[in-house]
């Protein structure tokens, strides 16, 4: 078996079906000095899929800039392959600091791609594709979730956003109130036996999970602006009652017209009557 030349090797792994890791993906595992790691369990069971067994060493959020400048050292002389619990590293989680960190020292950085939740629920959803913005996780609080909201309602493109299922109902209903009820897509459990992709509108979508939340990965996808049907004066209410959690009645009235397409000065009125 040859020896890789040393460097950094971005493996991206399977989010679910271990069939779905290619077979230049297993040859790098299998060459891999040392393999950095989310949760060693869960890469051990990969390389007994694969009759592997290699030296790991966990890097994650927690740990990663004690441990970095070791294993940037490594690559000098060592293949370090980098892996996540499931799907490509870097989204999502703190790899891009090794690859910048692996560029700066001069080491060899090669890419091996393979599956992606936030891509593969892109081609369950049926919406646009042409052009998207990945947003990680939204924050948990209703406060800040309402504000990382706002600054994404103009933007047109499909919006794709990783949740958990205790958390799945409250973001919906946040999305439906900060960018009018759009058509999305719920997907979860990809490439796995229960895999499903639920379609509807935000709201429709945030009543079905509201008291029966779902297990699994689950990946958000939302329908640019443009792509559901006129806003209503409930949706308008809706985002009003949000957007004066956060905002005084006039900038409230802003944001929304903004969000909606509705009438600033009756938005105005409205939320002076909410006040």
């Amino acid at each position: 078996m040859l020896p890789l030349d040393p460097g950094l090797y971005i493996v991206a792994t399977p989010i679910g079906n271990l069939g779905d890791l290619s077979p230049r993906a297993a040859d790098i595992l299998t060459r891999a000095d040392v393999i950095a790691v989310e949760d060693s369990r869960v890469t051990a069971g990969l390389l007994r899929h694969i009759g592997a067994k290699r030296p790991m060493v966990p890097y994650h959020d927690h740990n990663a800039e004690g441990v970095r400048p070791g294993l940037i050292a490594r690559m000098a002389t060592e293949a370090v392959a980098l892996v996540s619990d499931a799907g490509t590293p870097l989204i999502s989680d703190p790899g891009y600091k090794l690859v910048r960190d692996a560029r700066a020292a001069g080491h060899l950085v090669v890419t091996i791609p393979g599956p992606c939740a936030a891509v593969a629920a892109l081609t369950l959803a049926g919406l646009p594709t042409d052009r998207f913005l990945f947003v990680g996780f939204l924050p948990s609080k209703e406060k800040a979730r309402g504000e990382a909201i706002a600054e994404i309602a103009g933007i047109r493109a499909t919006l794709v956003m990783y949740e958990s299922g205790p958390r799945l109902a409250a973001c919906l209903n946040a999305l439906a109130a900060g960018l009018g009820d759009r058509e999305a897509a719920v997907t979860r459990e990809i490439s796995k036996k229960f895999e499903e992709a639920v379609t509807g509108s935000l709201s429709m979508l945030a009543a079905r999970y509201a008291d029966a939340p779902p297990r699994g990965e689950i990946v958000v996808v939302v329908a640019p602006p443009g792509e559901a049907a006129p806003a209503s004066a409930a949706d308008g209410d809706a985002a009003l009652a949000e957007a004066l959690t956060r905002l005084p009645a006039g900038r409230a009235a802003s944001e929304v017209a903004k969000q909606l397409g509705l009438d600033r000065r009756t938005l105005y009125a409205r939320a002076l009557t909410m006040k």
